[in-house]
């Protein structure tokens, strides 16, 4: 199936990007099983790998394996998950993946309660020092939002992908 593909090329994803670019490379895991990947991510430059918790029954152990890595573990949730289905995951995560989208395709419309799950959620974290990322229709028109929210990381696909002047698209996220 398709998420084989994705299983198979994922990794070689990477480490075609990784000689070309020194930033780290957030990889974002919508896959099951995911802990068989794992190694080959990180083999591949990946710095940050995010695992679903709804994609597999360990995710404490994945994120734990990340971290043994050396690299930043995350953890994702898909719109519909409760929020607090990762307050007993809080203290082995560096970050949380929120999704703004169904997971599967680009193009799709931010869904607008995102804004409400980012406050939330950084009212859960308290004090610890965890990134929280919003992957799905960002934009110029909400990325303003979302950072006042408490987003710190924002990922920007079709936004700048579809843009005339990606340099452009850039800056005005900026």
């Amino acid at each position: 199936g398709l998420g084989d593909v994705y299983k198979r090329q994922g990794p070689m994803i990477v480490k075609a990007l990784r000689p070309v670019t020194s930033k780290p490379l957030d990889v974002h895991l919508m896959i099951a099983p995911y802990e068989p990947y794992l190694d080959a991510f990180r083999d591949a430059g990946a710095h940050r790998i995010a695992v679903h918790v709804e994609a597999g029954p360990h995710p404490h152990r994945a994120l734990q394996a990340i971290r043994d890595m050396g690299l930043v573990a995350g953890l994702a949730l898909n719109p519909g998950t409760p929020l607090e289905t990762v307050t007993p995951l809080l203290n082995s995560v560096d970050q949380v993946v929120l999704m703004s989208v169904k997971p599967g395709f680009g193009g799709q419309q931010f869904i607008p309660e995102t804004l409400e799950r980012v406050a939330h959620l950084k009212a859960m974290l308290g004090e610890r020092s965890i990134d929280i990322e919003i992957d799905g229709g960002v934009g110029e028109s909400n990325a303003r939002d979302l950072i006042s929210a408490g987003a710190t990381i924002l990922v920007a696909g079709t936004s700048v992908f579809k843009a005339e002047d990606y340099g452009a698209a850039i800056a005005a996220l900026r």
